[in-house]
């Protein structure tokens, strides 16, 4: 399985502009630019598109995780902030809080860290992965 994305920019890096496309198209020439990347412009950012696809592989892996052991999440609900420090990503911080029957918050916080150790995101990314647990 392939996923593809294209990234579009012009002009220079700090007053030029770009838009993001996925093969999805959930991102269709979605805005990018120096102002929402390191300020707070409108549009999106790497950063953020990382944080984004962290959250989601993590919880569908805890999710996945979970059911392996026996048991199936009324819900779970996870943050990702991802910190840009000095030109590099440093950081990428999980919050999951999660109802699961029968699991208690033990189990549950084992659970989330196989799910940390093992979704394909946290294994791509090169930079440290902290994380809390609610549940």
């Amino acid at each position: 399985m392939k996923r593809t994305a294209t990234a579009v920019w012009n002009g220079t890096g700090k007053e030029g502009n770009g838009n993001l496309t996925t093969q999805s198209t959930t991102l269709n020439k979605t805005q990018y630019s120096y102002l929402s990347r390191f300020e707070n412009g409108v549009g999106t950012n790497p950063e953020e598109l990382i944080a984004a696809a962290h959250a989601g592989c993590f919880t569908m892996k805890l999710c996945f995780v979970l059911g392996g052991a026996g048991f199936t999440p009324a819900s779970l609900e996870t943050t990702c902030a991802v910190t840009l420090d000095n030109g590099a990503i440093t950081n990428s911080h999980l919050v999951v809080k999660g109802t699961v029957p029968n699991c208690s918050s033990e189990d549950f916080k084992k659970h989330a860290e196989d799910a940390k150790a093992n979704c394909p995101i946290s294994k791509v990314l090169n930079t440290n992965i902290t994380m809390e647990v609610q549940g």
